[in-house]
């Protein structure tokens, strides 16, 4: 398992890459932007971002309004 924080709350993921974190905490298929400790990753990229404990993960949804 990997200590991560994501959008600020303490998380464990047995997933090794971004891409596998996310599916695991439901937003494997959502279109959301994804940034590793402050930096963007693009979402080609987020399978080959591994992670390591103490990683902060921020998920931004795009939002809809009027």
């Amino acid at each position: 398992m990997t200590r991560i924080e994501v959008n600020g709350e303490p998380r464990e993921v047995s997933g090794a890459t971004l891409a596998e974190a996310l599916a695991e905490l439901g937003w494997g298929t959502a279109k959301v932007a994804t940034a590793l400790n402050g930096d963007f990753v693009p979402a080609s990229a987020r399978a080959g971002q591994a992670l390591r404990d103490g990683d902060r993960v921020e998920v931004l949804a795009p939002m809809q309004g009027g």
